[in-house]
This record gives C-alpha cells, structure tokens and sequence, in this order.
C-alpha cells in the first residue's frame, strides 16, 4: 500500500514552521515579531503558557517547567522558540471512502495508519531541517536512523495536549501565530483534535538540556494562576486539564 501512495499519489503533505523571538516571563514565553531597527521595541505578537511539575522529585531534579528552556526576560539575552504543524493526511477522506464503500475495512485502517506515520516522520525531518539549516544550532550535527530514533539530537518539540504541556487549547495560540490552517489546511475541532487526523504539531525548543517530561498531578493554587494567566474560568480550566488534577473540583 506505501507504494501506491506514494505511485498514484494517495496523500499530500503539507508544512508550516516558525522561529520567533523570544523570552520567558515566569511559566510563560512571551514571543515578538522580527527583530526590530535600532532604537525600537519589540512587539509583543503572542504569549505561550505553561505548566510546572509539582509532585515530589527526587534529589537534585528540579520541578521542571517548558519556560525553564527560554532565557527569562529579565536576563537581558534575546531567546527564540519555533512553532511547526505538519499533515501527511491530505485526501485521505476520499480515499477512505472508497474503502469503506467496497467494505474493506482493513484497507481503510492501513491507510490511517500508514499515514499517521508518513505525518510523524514528516515531523521528524522537518525537525531535522530545523536543527541544522533554518534555526542552525546543530548545523554540524550527523546522526544515523537509529540516533535520531533515539533522540540523540539536542532540542525538543513537544507537542500541546501532551505531557509537557497538557492544556490542549494552547493549540488555538499556535494555530493563530503561524496561521496554520491556512497554510496547511489542518484545522481544529471545538476538542482542539487536528483535521486530517494524521497531524503533528507543537514547539521548538533549541536548549542543551532541554528535554521531555510529564507535568502530571498538579495543585488547586497552579491552576487558579494559570486560569489568570490564560484569562479563562477556573471550570472551564478545570475540565480540559481533568486528568492533571491533583484535587476534587468543586461541583457547580
């Protein structure tokens, strides 16, 4: 079947990627527009929220944040974060339909799944690109398949809704800052899942140390701060990080 998609052009893919300015403010990334002249401001364009690990760590690890990875504003040093979303899902509905209409349901699921991983590996290589071409802060860097299956590389791209950063609506930021329905075609359900399914998207972190971790359970006093920071009631805060809840929400 790879072979068929790839002969009779099956699928497209399609790609956007951004690299932006710019600087932690506490748990959030504040980004800015491109460098501006001598003697002007930044402009302020979008801001990224985040979430910190809360539970009991082991001695010597730290209660690790996303904004940790983004040199604060207040030490004075410019930083950049990237941005990418990615779908190898392009026509696939048509083609599903032709499946399904002959009743060969495991054609229909071979395709999903053929092109859920054509989506990831696209993700990958434009990873790649990033590192040492567009961002260029591994321009040296030369891994095998099995160095980069291992995530030898330095930086990141986690990806919103998971557990770096489980607030699935922080997508709608990342949709708005690289406009990404337009660009790619990808589009969000009101539960913030991707369209085509077999989608990727998230952030690029450039740091040495930067590195995966699960936010997991975390407390009533983070999640009143972030429903201020985000600017949304603390229900509704409440229900889309359900899963992370170190405590019993009150009932309404």
């Amino acid at each position: 079947m790879l072979h068929k998609i790839i002969t009779e052009k099956w699928l497209t893919a399609k790609a956007v990627i951004g690299l932006f300015p710019a600087n932690a403010v506490g748990d959030d990334v504040e980004v800015y527009g491109l460098q501006p002249a001598a003697g002007e401001q930044r402009r302020l364009i979008s801001t990224l929220h985040f979430l910190r690990k809360q539970g009991k760590q082991p001695k010597g690890k730290a209660n690790t944040c996303l904004a940790d990875f983004i040199a604060p504003k207040s030490s004075g040093h410019s930083d950049y974060i990237g941005g990418f979303a990615c779908t190898a899902g392009i026509g696939i509905d048509d083609k599903i339909a032709e499946f399904e209409k002959d009743h060969d349901d495991y054609s229909a699921i071979m395709l999903k799944a053929l092109a859920d991983r054509l989506a990831e590996a696209l993700a990958e290589w434009l990873h790649e690109r990033v590192r040492r071409h567009y961002w260029g802060y591994a321009a040296n860097e030369k891994l095998s398949n099995e160095e980069r299956v291992a995530e030898k590389y330095t930086g990141i791209r986690p990806a919103m809704g998971y557990p770096a950063s489980p607030d699935h609506t922080e997508k709608d930021m990342l949709w708005e800052l690289l406009d990404v329905e337009k660009s790619t075609g990808i589009w969000l359900t009101e539960a913030k899942a991707m369209v085509p399914t077999a989608a990727v998207s998230g952030l690029y972190f450039s740091h040495p140390d930067s590195h995966y971790f699960a936010v997991g359970k975390i407390n009533r006093d983070q999640i009143v701060d972030y429903a201020t920071r985000i600017d949304m009631e603390l229900q509704e805060v409440e229900r889309w990080l359900a899963p992370n809840l170190a405590y019993e929400p009150e009932s309404n």
